[in-house]
């Protein structure tokens, strides 16, 4: 039996060597590209959609930096709020009366058109939105004073119909926040750019920001309110009806702050359960990527003396090490190296997560149960209870 468990070891262990690489040759090869020039391009006339929930940390500085664009002129920024009664509310009216509401409007009380709150907020800031180019935006980014310029220049140029970005904490001050940005940086990054060399292409989005016209957002079907990973399949809806998706080369600031090590969980068990749901068996392809532990799981089978495969193991450590390494180097995130103490409790906790996500169909959203079905369609676990107690009464 053990001699099994090694041999699944070794295999595993050879596989995650591929995935290191992978990742290492497809960073090196994204980011070290010179992007191309849009300094003379001329962007005007854009609508920023931003959906509310609450108050993240740093939330006005980010929103203050959605205020201070440059070289995009006009454009507004159209806030979206469900619930009456949310905290954001009066920061919000503060910096529409600093900026007034030919810069900033903001629409309060949007009852929910479908269980999925943030795109049914986007549905009604899309119907309000003054211009054809539209840009989705997450709360809780901060941005550069280019960054509308900056993701629009490319859809003004032809060179792709979507453009949407990658986001870590680049300098983390809190353990949730530095487990969250490991994860990004050194393992999501990478693994979606792997994603965009294979299939020639990116075929999917990042909800923190996604750019592109109102017909572009037409021609891939529009909004769905009732699915989870709504980015991940507009960015696949837009690939398929023969649009491009483009990465953006800079990596936009998201911190999540001091939060806690359980909100860590359960949003990433969020995500992995809604990438299992879109992506069907690809997602048991990640079982490859956790080298580091085989090799520790490996360690603890063999005797010392099995120097052979102690290299093997001593070996998969530099390598994930290294790879983590030139991710933070390369994506603009050294201060993330002084975390990497924390990079193999990191590796255990993705491994967790991947293992339990591949079970279930249920996961917890601003404080609402949802289930899953099919390829990401999504209910409301509470409401769907109670109308079967009410057909049964």
């Amino acid at each position: 039996m053990f001699i099994v468990v090694q041999t699944v070891c070794l295999i595993l262990i050879l596989g995650s060597w591929a995935f290191y690489l992978a990742c290492i040759y497809c960073t090196l090869d994204f980011f070290n590209r010179k992007p191309v020039d849009d300094r003379d391009v001329v962007v005007d006339r854009v609508s920023l959609l931003i959906p509310i929930c609450g108050m993240d940390s740093g939330a006005w500085e980010n929103w203050l930096s959605f205020c201070h664009q440059i070289d995009c002129e006009p454009y507004e920024i159209l806030f979206g709020i469900a619930d009456p009664n949310d905290p954001a509310i009066p920061t919000l009216q503060r910096l529409q009366t600093m900026y007034g509401d030919r810069l900033v409007r903001l629409f309060i009380d949007l009852p929910p058109r479908g269980v999925n709150y943030k795109d049914s907020t986007l549905s009604y800031l899309l119907e309000q939105a003054h211009y054809d180019w539209i840009v989705f935006a997450d709360s809780d980014i901060r941005v550069s004073p280019t960054y509308l310029h900056d993701v629009v220049a490319p859809l003004v140029e032809g060179r792709a119909e979507l453009i949407t970005c990658a986001f870590i904490a680049h300098d983390p001050q809190h353990l949730g926040s530095a487990l969250a940005s490991l994860a990004r940086c050194c393992d999501f990054i990478p693994s979606a750019l792997i994603a965009r060399k294979l299939d020639g292409g990116l075929r999917f989005a990042i909800g923190m920001t996604m750019a592109m016209s109102q017909q572009t957002l037409a021609n891939a079907g529009g909004l769905h309110l009732d699915r989870i990973g709504s980015d991940y399949n507009l960015g696949k809806r837009v690939a398929k009806s023969g649009g491009r998706v483009g990465l953006f080369h800079q990596v936009l600031e998201s911190d999540t702050g001091a939060e806690k090590l359980s909100d860590l969980y359960q949003r990433e068990l969020r995500w992995s359960r809604t990438i299992r749901f879109n992506k069907g068996i690809v997602y048991y392809t990640m079982l490859f990527c956790y080298g580091s532990l085989y090799g520790i799981l490996l360690l603890c089978l063999i005797k010392i003396s099995d120097y052979t495969t102690v290299i093997i193991v001593m070996a998969t450590l530099l390598i994930r090490h290294v790879q983590a390494f030139i991710a933070c180097q390369t994506i603009g995130a050294p201060q993330l190296i002084r975390w990497f103490p924390l990079l193999l409790l990191r590796d255990a906790l993705s491994f967790w997560i991947w293992l339990v996500g591949c079970l279930g169909s249920t996961v917890v959203w601003r404080k609402r149960t949802l289930k899953i079905v099919g390829d990401g369609i999504v209910y409301n676990v509470a409401a769907s209870s109670s109308s079967k107690a009410a057909t049964q009464k």
